[in-house]
């Protein structure tokens, strides 16, 4: 079963966490995820070099408490959190923990967007892992992370790795003055992209978003618009949590699903990797 915790920011957002991890693992999640940069309310609103101070080693004391609560109920989780790597050098990173409190690495978020209140330029180096999935007690999984999920490329190459389950820490949500006239057509998108990855890929896919409005920096914010959710290798939503409240999504995964979905739909097979050489390339002329 995996869960995902949907949350608001707020005061003790890692205690908040930590106690709804557990509480997940006690109802039978057997791997967890939570939402991006969970810690803190979304500082990148704004560009503040105060807000370098809110990042952490990994190792570092976050990861060792849910390495903790990991072994203790024998969960998978991923972890999202600020990395300060070095002096100047920060990421925004998942931690990946086995079911027995094992660090089994960091995946770094690749893609990193500028536009109006994500300003993740100015905090995150691009990283540098490359795209990875994990052996775990509970199945292979890879991360990506909130503006990862709109390439292809990035879903892709996670799967080819081996991914039978694609997980997304994300915040995401309106700017409250295009909600009225775009916000069910963003939210849309967000959700069918997704979806395509699933079916492109045979595997599931799933996405764990804040909730609540936050606007650290003054002005209008943002409003996290939640509906965190999981797809089948069908493209099937499998659950899908509220819009404006705290939710632990519980969901279902049969991983025999992704061996049936890759051998009756045989995308992978039927791949022309001897024609993608312009795949690398800006654009095509």
């Amino acid at each position: 079963m995996l869960a995902l915790l949907q949350q608001r920011s707020g005061e003790a957002n890692l205690q908040r966490t930590l106690k709804a991890t557990e509480k997940a693992a006690r109802d039978g999640a057997q791997i967890i995820c939570t939402q991006e940069l969970f810690a803190t309310e979304y500082f990148c609103q704004s560009e503040d070099h105060a807000n370098f101070d809110l990042a952490e080693t990994i190792p570092g004391p976050t990861t060792e408490a849910f390495q903790s609560l990991a072994g203790k109920h024998g969960v998978v989780l991923v972890v999202s959190i600020f990395e300060r790597r070095a002096a100047g050098v920060f990421h925004n990173s998942a931690a990946i923990i086995d079911a027995d409190g094992k660090l089994l690495g960091v995946y770094r978020k690749m893609h990193i967007p500028d536009d109006p209140l994500y300003y993740e330029k100015f905090y995150f180096t691009p990283g540098d892992t490359g795209f990875r999935a994990w052996d775990t007690a509970h199945g292979r999984i890879g991360t990506l992370i909130c503006w990862d999920q709109w390439y292809p490329e990035a879903a892709r190459l996670t799967a080819l790795a081996g991914a039978e389950i694609l997980l997304y820490p994300t915040a995401i949500g309106w700017h409250p003055a295009e909600k009225a006239a775009e916000g069910e057509s963003q939210h849309a998108a967000w959700r069918t992209i997704q979806q395509s990855h699933a079916i492109a890929n045979g595997c599931f896919v799933a996405a764990v978003n804040r909730t609540g409005h936050e606007a650290p920096a003054g002005g209008d914010g943002i409003e996290f618009w939640g509906r965190s959710f999981a797809v089948a290798p069908s493209g099937e939503i499998l659950g899908e949590a509220a819009t404006d409240t705290e939710e632990t999504l519980l969901v279902e995964l049969d991983l025999s699903q992704v061996q049936e979905a890759r051998t009756h739909w045989p995308f992978l097979r039927d791949r022309r990797i001897d024609a993608y050489d312009g795949i690398t390339r800006r654009l095509l002329d």
